[in-house]
């Protein structure tokens, strides 16, 4: 595990000036690898290539060292990741007559290109960046892994091509600071972060998850390509209990994969569903008392440790828990928020990086329960297809409009407090008679109506999900399988995968999500949809798969969700700052926001006249991040 940055000069160039410039993109990431770094910088006859990483060791402690070259130095890789079938590859590749020089996995990709070409990236399992240089064909590869677990930024000007694995290292080195994505800001503003392909910036991307990217160094030009062909899903006749079986035993496979370490490793338990059974999965096959790590909150009503003491005791792992408070944000929201480069808002990041953080004492590798809700069909938003089905069919559109405007005042709440008027507001907020109601739901803090209130219209753009539209199997996004596709596309590489990506890196600590495995989610994709959601069951195949070795009920009790109640605090000890973004000065220079809509807004929250918890927040990311990329 580490980080990777690299360049490409396309005209005048300086062996000294790459490795230098390699040198400060590295330094900002030294979180991500503080165990060892590598460069290496070719000069040709058009163009100079650098490539660097930072190295957390985890496989391969002693003879990992990257970059890894071929034995005629004419093909070179730096990586970021883990590949959790290598050992299989390297059996296969040693079978016909290859040799290896360490026992690390990065050189197992090193060699199946060298033997296969492209067509081997979708040979890997696991979670990665890397880049391929091949001086041989005149060409560079950079991939990202199917999910997009692990990030990969790039951008392209006149002059160089730059890639990393965090965007402060593409930012912090160009000569002037990008201008903001219109794009990338309304995504944001919808979402609460910014998925792949775009960033806040103009002109930086993210590498879509499944995909690579060729660069040809005849006409410095690049092409990208996806890694595995997306199966369409398509429904096989099979029985329930032949179904759940085979669950079982792809979840107990994973779970073993992802086990392959040279160091420490333990798991976050939260006592939800997904957690439980991976730590359960894992105290079974290892040779000795696993180590378990959970976080709660100070407010009772915030906290749900006591369902991880259930399952820690029930597996008799060496359980750690830990509460934290608002004491603990005041001293550390700033380097949270802002090590994610762009504006994030998901209110999970907070305890994400905190557990992290007390887990790095303990071990270096922690599995996580991640992808579970998307593969199997978990979350509460996955009910708004029958939901919007059944009301739009009952209830004409004229009342329903009455309805949304009624709930505004009548569902209002003062506090965070995201009980059961929340939940049907939101609802309602995201019925739709046209059949788009998934985008709303999933708009988790603006809708595209609250969104062109609070921005300039010159800020404002519509028809955000257009180019997501593109790659599902129809405009409409009504049936379940259409929704975990969305979350794959969307909110699992954008939101999940980079918050746990960024809080844990930055504590050095490596996690790794069993559930997000392509032979799982193929699978899925080949069953009923109600063996996923057995009417308002959740995630059904996998808890019956599950049950019995759990208390009774244990894995039908609802769960809180991951989030923190920063709606309280951006009341207290976010309070002064919160002030200042909302200063009218302050606002008509920045040119972003409607002073008549935003303050209002960010007032009735401060004063507790009306819960804008999501929207708020929201607000705040975006100028904690803006006055320190902009006005410093």
């Amino acid at each position: 595990m580490c980080g990777i940055n690299g360049i490409i000069k396309k005209n005048s160039y300086n062996e000294s000036d790459i490795l230098s410039t390699l040198t400060k993109m590295n330094d900002l990431i030294i979180h991500r690898g503080p165990d060892e770094d590598g460069f290496l910088a070719v000069e040709q006859d058009n163009y100079a290539i650098g490539m660097a990483m930072r190295r957390l060791s985890i496989i391969d402690l002693t003879s990992g060292k990257q970059p890894i070259y071929s034995d005629d130095k004419k093909i070179v890789i730096v990586f970021n990741g883990e590949i959790y079938n290598y050992r299989t590859l390297k059996s296969d590749l040693e079978a016909s007559g290859v040799k290896f020089k360490t026992t690390s996995d990065t050189e197992v990709i090193l060699k199946l290109y060298e033997k296969h070409g492209v067509a081997s990236f979708k040979w890997l399992d696991g979670m990665y960046g890397f880049s391929i240089f091949d001086k041989n064909i005149n060409k560079l590869f950079i991939a990202r892994d199917f999910f997009g677990e692990k990030p990969l930024y790039y951008t392209n000007t006149n002059t160089e091509f730059l890639w990393a694995s965090e965007l402060k290292s593409i930012v912090d080195v160009l000569p002037i600071k990008p201008e903001i994505s219109k794009k990338g800001l309304n995504l944001f503003l919808r979402l609460t972060y910014v998925p792949a392909p775009y960033t806040i910036y103009d002109n930086i991307y993210k590498l879509e998850a499944n995909h690579y990217i060729e660069y040809d160094f005849e006409n410095h030009d690049f092409t990208i390509a996806e890694i595995h062909q997306e199966i369409k899903p398509k429904e096989h006749p099979i029985s329930f209990d032949e179904a759940k079986r085979k669950v079982k035993d792809l979840v107990y496979e994973s779970v073993e994969s992802r086990s392959i370490a040279d160091v420490p490793l333990g798991t976050f338990l939260s006592g939800g569903v997904d957690s439980s059974i991976v730590s359960l999965c894992l105290s079974q096959s290892a040779n000795k008392k696993i180590e378990t790590f959970s976080i709660g909150f100070s407010e009772a009503k915030k906290d749900e440790t006591d369902k991880s003491q259930v399952v820690a005791k029930m597996i008799d792992s060496n359980h750690h828990e830990f509460k934290i408070g608002e004491n603990d944000l005041k001293d550390n929201i700033h380097d949270i928020l802002l090590n994610f480069d762009e504006p994030f808002s998901d209110t999970a990041a907070l305890p994400t990086y905190f557990v992290s953080k007390k887990t790095k004492d303990y071990v270096k590798v922690a599995l996580t329960g991640d992808g579970g809700d998307e593969v199997f069909g978990g979350y509460n938003k996955y009910y708004v297809g029958k939901m919007n089905s059944r009301y739009t069919n009952l209830v004409p559109q004229t009342i329903h409009n009455v309805l949304l405007k009624s709930s505004a005042f009548l569902l209002a709440t003062k506090d965070d407090n995201r009980g059961k008027r929340f939940k049907i507001k939101k609802m309602l907020k995201a019925i739709d008679y046209q059949g788009n109601s998934y985008w709303d739901i999933i708009s988790l803090a603006n809708t595209e109506d609250e969104l062109a209130e609070i921005l300039n219209p010159n800020m404002y753009e519509d028809c955000l999900f257009a180019d997501y539209k593109d790659k599902l199997e129809s405009d409409k996004v009504e049936t379940l399988t259409d929704f975990r596709h969305v979350d794959k596309i969307l909110s699992l590489e954008g939101g999940m995968l980079a918050k746990v990506d960024r809080t844990s890196m930055q504590n050095s600590l490596e996690c790794r999500a069993p559930f997000l495995n392509k032979k799982i989610w193929d699978y899925t994709n080949t069953l009923p949809e109600k063996f996923l959601m057995n009417g308002w069951n959740k995630k059904y195949i996998l808890k019956e798969a599950f049950k019995d070795q759990f208390p009774d009920e244990f894995l039908e009790k609802s769960k809180m969700g991951f989030g923190s109640p920063v709606g309280n605090w951006l009341k207290s000890s976010l309070r002064k700052e919160l002030e200042s973004y909302i200063e009218p000065k302050y606002l008509s220079e920045q040119g972003i926001f409607n002073l008549d809509t935003v303050i209002p807004l960010v007032k009735n929250h401060l004063n507790s006249k009306r819960d804008n918890t999501f929207r708020v927040w929201a607000f705040y990311c975006f100028q904690k991040w803006y006055s320190n990329v902009y006005l410093k």
